[in-house]
């Protein structure tokens, strides 16, 4: 199915039963978003909320919940997707079979953009931010958000199309000390192409000309978060994945979508920055309140029949959960072209994405040699955290493959790999006062913050503990030990209160664990606030660990030292506790939760869905 617009891809859902229309009223005031996640949670269809309160326009969710449905809404274009990123990645492969790629050839013809007209398209009519279904997720969230936009600009050196990058950055709609109705918040963070674009127009003395796009095919969505090869526009990649060329018009200078739903025009004026958020994101916690860019807003624009298209983003799982399963298959083996040596990054979503990755790569230095320890390994880690948005990871996990194969989906196997092999004296490497995810409030200042990369290979060196050693009970100030999986203790402290003290109750634990004798079978040590709840799941653990540490200020070690300015330690322990200056995380509002029920119950739009 090629689908012309967002209208006929939810026909086409519904018809196939993947679709709920919710013809109850809803608020989107916080409920809109709490159903979203309930039926998100139970595995449940594409939401169509006919009767959004406050608003005459309708509004969609859920639409990429899950990995097998968003590649029902791609079935007839996802393999000539996959054979041209494939392409681009190994030209070699279309001379070598040309008449196979004929197909491939082909497809490509309907990603050229498609100009029709300086004037606004037949469908649409100007409305008011107000006009929109201002939908608020979170209690604490600053306002309403604009959560699956596509923001676009072009390079003002060189405008044009072709040479404009579609990103997804949320919008803030009201709020805070926007104007309503007159001015909206655009989030960007480092790494985006929006921000180069931003330096251009600041240099020329010009306001940066934005253009919002919300809803339209739903390929055009996609397309705006996708890590496309170098050279590949997201417009281009929008026609090829909806079988069907992107169609524009300019408006006042401005560049409107013929198929989206909803277009915000406005410009970003050089040096014009509001306080946006807080909003509760990706990681699972707010990110908090900060001056970015606002937008005056020019003019907005809808189809008469629009619909709204929403996704809510929290604690992983959750719907862009499935965006970054199709990124993946869409686009897994590009990491190999432009990272040599590199078998496998995966971005972990149990952690955040963000602050988590764990990488294999090859040991090809010294073929002669049987591998004793990293080398090519360390070079490979040193072009991911310097590739794009991988280098915004805090922690990076890598493993030499050799005899037994390696996946970095199957975390407690991968994991188990490196443990047993990690020389704690030799394979730990800090990058320290450096740059991490806006998002990530673990760090010293925004967008500030350390990286370790632990890398491992070799032959393995020890046994793993598969119970808590007796040498972690009658520690002073440390209790509840529990078992995570084998290698890795967590131990239950009180709360962190600065570093000057937890630097003094590691430097205690350290020499009290180092008394008790060697604890080789347990090299990674995790201080936390609740050990039942960190111990009960490995999500937990990755959750709970790599969000809320630094590794420059919250790794310590048992019988730590450094030599040649290289750290070393016999046990690795990660001060996983809440720290003050970190973001809250996100907890559903009861009350909401309780009301939301009655689209539950018997009879009601929502009563076929298993909820908890």
């Amino acid at each position: 199915m090629i689908y012309r617009n967002l209208e006929e891809c939810i026909i086409d859902l519904e018809k196939n039963g993947h679709l709920v229309r919710i013809h109850e009223e809803v608020d989107p005031h916080l409920e809109m978003a709490a159903i979203h996640m309930k039926v998100y949670e139970a595995g449940g269809p594409a939401l169509l909320f006919e009767n959004v309160k406050g608003s005459s326009f309708r509004a969609v969710s859920n639409l990429f919940g899950t990995i097998d449905r968003s590649k029902f809404i791609f079935r007839r274009t996802w393999n000539s997707v996959q054979n041209v990123i494939g392409l681009r990645n190994d030209p070699m492969k279309a001379l070598k079979s040309p008449f196979k790629h004929i197909g491939t050839g082909l497809a490509a013809v309907t990603a050229l953009p498609l100009k029709k007209s300086s004037s606004m398209p037949v469908a649409m009519h100007e409305i008011s931010i107000t006009d929109l279904p201002l939908i608020k997720h979170w209690q604490e969230d600053g306002g309403a958000f604009v959560t699956l936009p596509q923001v676009y600009t072009e390079d003002p050196e060189n405008p044009g199309i072709m040479n404009s990058n579609l990103g997804m950055y949320r919008v803030q709609l009201d709020g805070n000390e926007y104007e309503l109705n007159e001015e909206v918040g655009v989030h960007y963070q480092i790494h985006r192409g929006i921000g180069i674009h931003q330096h251009k127009a600041n240099k020329k003395g010009e306001p940066l000309k934005v253009s919002i796009f919300i809803g339209g095919p739903p390929a055009h969505t996609l397309s705006a978060v996708m890590p496309l090869p170098e050279g590949m526009s997201e417009l281009t990649f929008a026609g090829l994945l909806a079988g069907r060329r992107f169609r524009y018009s300019y408006l006042d200078g401005f560049c409107v979508s013929n198929d989206a739903d909803f277009v915000i025009t406005g410009e970003i004026h050089e040096g014009e920055t509001k306080p946006e958020g807080p909003f509760g994101d990706h990681l699972g916690y707010y990110s908090l309140t900060h001056p970015f860019p606002v937008m005056r807003v020019h003019k907005v624009y809808a189809k008469s029949n629009a619909i709204f298209p929403f996704t809510v983003v929290g604690r992983p799982p959750q719907e862009d959960t499935a965006f970054g399963d199709l990124i993946h298959e869409l686009t897994g083996s590009a990491i190999k072209q432009e990272i040599p040596g590199v078998k496998e990054v995966h971005a972990v979503d149990a952690a955040g994405v963000h602050p988590l990755l764990f990488a294999i790569g090859s040991e090809r230095y010294t073929p002669y040699q049987k591998v004793k320890q990293p080398a090519e390994i360390l070079t490979i880690a040193n072009r991911i955290l310097g590739t794009g948005q991988l280098s915004l990871a805090k922690f990076l996990f890598i493993a030499a493959e050799e005899s037994e194969p390696l996946d970095t989906h199957h975390v407690e196997h991968f994991l188990t790999y490196i443990l047993e092999r990690l020389d704690l004296r030799r394979d730990i490497h800090f990058y320290t006062n450096t740059t991490m995810d806006t998002l990530d409030y673990s760090g010293t200042g925004l967008n500030s913050g350390s990286k370790v990369v632990i890398a491992a290979a070799g032959d393995q060196k020890r046994k793993l503990c598969k119970e808590v050693p007796h040498e972690f009970g009658g520690l002073a100030g440390f209790d509840h030990a529990r078992l995570v999986m084998p290698g890795i203790v967590v131990l239950q402290g009180s709360a962190f209160t600065n570093y000057e003290d937890a630097q003094r109750e590691m430097s205690s634990l350290s020499k009290a664990l180092r008394d008790k004798g060697t604890l080789s079978a347990c090299p990674m040590i995790i201080i936390c606030d609740d050990s039942a709840f960190m111990s009960a799941t490995i999500n937990n653990f990755l959750w709970a660990t790599f969000t809320r540490s630094n590794p420059s200020h919250d790794i310590y070690g048992v019988n730590s030292s450094y030599e040649n300015k290289h750290w070393a330690c016999d046990n690795l322990i990660i001060d996983a506790r809440i720290k003050p200056h970190q973001a809250p995380p996100l907890i559903p509002d009861p009350d909401v939760e309780q009301n939301i029920r009655r689209l539950f119950a018997k009879g009601a739009s929502l009563s076929g869905v298993q909820i908890s």
